[in-house]
């Protein structure tokens, strides 16, 4: 669809058209049945009348008088007599009204035999078909057709009345044309009105463009702009994706910040460690070697974040077991919990089996249980426990670290926000990557501090076991 002004202009202007033609037809039709049903009535009523004006008493002089009434110029009545052949004729008629020509009667005796035909009903010399029953009937003579009446008077004799089809038609013609041609004289003022009342409804569309068109990239204010009802859910729709477009700049430029920041602090260092390594420092390589590791898991965990934010929908749901996945994350960590001689127990509990993406499940367990090892210290413990309450699964990781100030157990869920023993290599990433990921996963995570020591991590799912 190239213009909606344009379709609309085309396909109302088409209804119209096909409306009227429909409503000209129909009144053809409509006009031509109530006139032949009007027209019925007044033969009916006409041969009454005409029944009256002759009887078995009525003269010659009176038949010659009938005939010289229903004679037209050019087209006579005639009278048979007792013969089959017409023994008089009348001169010189009269024509008072051009529509007598398609009118005509006729007389039969009880034998049948013609007595009296009027004009048109007597060329060539052969008389209008006697009639055969009363009633209404189409007769077919002299090329044309005639809706006739006839009747049986007491005597036997017949009387027919006809009225040409051609003047039925000609009728229903004039009263189609009288109902048409009005709709033709206004067809261009109704298609006029039709593109004006499309072009005024359709100006709120041309005005919210413009006023879109108008923006640059920097303005994601909501529109204002006053609208129809027809148009509140696109303008609505509009402001929503305007909101989603700015949380997500927004995201990106923090990201950008954050991460140019947070990358800065490792190559200054890495930098200074090789400049001393450079000048016969030895222990400046190993330190060199650190920050690179930090700096390798900082752009690992930035890579992480990334993909986080750009799938924003939450990958299809399937059945993980959750004790088999906490003991294969444990496989992959233990190497980094003996090189700090640190003990990684998993609490075996019942089989418990959630919903949800493994992906997504692995990445948020393993990174809390990375975070508890690298904030223990030497020769301390982790303890990763699994299991439900009411159906519902959770999944705890405690260790014996240094804990989180009580002010600040929310605010280290936030990107780049660090808490706890500044002395530990880290980004701040961790826990915002697992708050994320909880909340794809439909699952709440809170942090409190063990009153032994130690932070404890507390993962409840919020769907029941199936």
């Amino acid at each position: 669809m190239t213009s909606i002004r344009r379709y609309l202009n085309f396909t109302l202007v088409g209804v119209l058209l096909m409306v009227m033609g429909l409503a000209v037809t129909a009144a053809y039709l409509i006009t031509r049945h109530e006139m032949e049903e009007i027209f019925d009535a007044q033969l009916s009523l006409q041969a009454r009348v005409v029944s009256a004006l002759v009887d078995v008493e009525t003269t010659t002089q009176e038949y010659q008088a009938v005939a010289e009434k229903l004679s037209q110029p050019g087209h006579f009545a005639r009278w048979y007599g007792q013969t089959d052949s017409p023994i008089s004729q009348v001169a010189e008629p009269k024509l008072y009204d051009h529509e007598e020509r398609m009118l005509s009667v006729g007389f039969w005796d009880a034998d049948r035999r013609p007595i009296l035909m009027g004009a048109r009903w007597d060329s060539r010399n052969e008389a209008f078909p006697a009639p055969v029953k009363e009633g209404h009937r189409w007769v077919s003579y002299d090329s044309h057709r005639w809706r006739v009446f006839s009747m049986l008077v007491d005597d036997g004799r017949w009387i027919s009345v006809g009225l040409r089809e051609s003047f039925q038609d000609e009728l229903s013609n004039k009263v189609a044309i009288g109902n048409f041609v009005p709709l033709l004289l206004a067809l261009p003022i109704l298609i006029w009105l039709i593109a004006r009342l499309i072009r005024r409804g359709l100006k709120p569309i041309d005005h919210l463009s413009r006023q879109v068109e108008a923006r640059d990239e920097k303005d994601l204010s909501p529109i204002r702009v006053g609208v129809p009802q027809e148009l509140q859910t696109l303008r609505g729709a509009l402001n929503d994706f305007i909101d989603r477009l700015g949380k997500t700049l927004e995201r990106e430029r923090r990201f950008t910040a954050d991460a140019a920041h947070e990358l800065r602090t490792p190559l200054a260092a890495m930098k200074i460690h090789l400049d001393n390594a450079r000048y016969g420092e030895p222990k400046a390589l190993d330190k060199a070697y650190n920050g690179i590791e930090r700096l390798q898991r900082v752009v690992e965990q930035l890579l992480l974040l990334a993909r986080l934010d750009i799938h924003r929908e939450r990958p299809a749901p399937e059945s993980v077991p959750l004790p088999a996945l906490v003991m294969d994350l444990a496989a992959d960590l233990w190497p980094l919990a003996e090189s700090r001689q640190q003990t990684l127990e998993i609490v075996e509990g019942e089989p418990v089996s959630v919903t949800g993406n493994a992906t997504e499940l692995g990445i948020l367990i393993r990174n809390l249980m990375d975070n508890a090892l690298r904030y223990t210290p030497s020769q301390g413990t982790v303890v990763v426990a699994v299991g439900s309450d009411d159906r519902h699964p959770w999944l705890t990781i405690a260790d014996s670290g240094p804990g989180i100030p009580e002010a600040l157990l929310e605010s280290v869920k936030q990107r780049f926000q660090r808490a706890s023993d500044q002395r530990i290599s880290g980004s701040g990433l961790g826990l915002s990557i697992a708050a994320e990921v909880a909340e794809r996963q439909r699952l709440t995570m809170t942090l409190a501090n063990r009153a032994e020591g130690g932070l404890l991590v507390r993962l409840d799912w919020l769907d029941p076991i199936d």
